[in-house]
């Protein structure tokens, strides 16, 4: 038996109690983790120095 394959035909859980999130919420909960906070900024920072 491998790792998973007690648990790999399940079907997958859905929630009784709250609703399914939606992509834009689901980025908004993990946004504050990015690893690359403050990159887009100094790209454009660059880019105005460049031009």
């Amino acid at each position: 038996m491998n790792g998973y394959d007690d648990i790999i035909n399940h079907s997958h859980h859905v929630s009784k109690k709250y609703p399914r999130m939606t992509m834009m919420q689901r980025a908004a909960q993990f946004a504050p983790f990015a690893a690359l906070t403050g990159y887009n900024d100094a790209i454009e920072e660059e880019m105005k120095k460049r031009s």
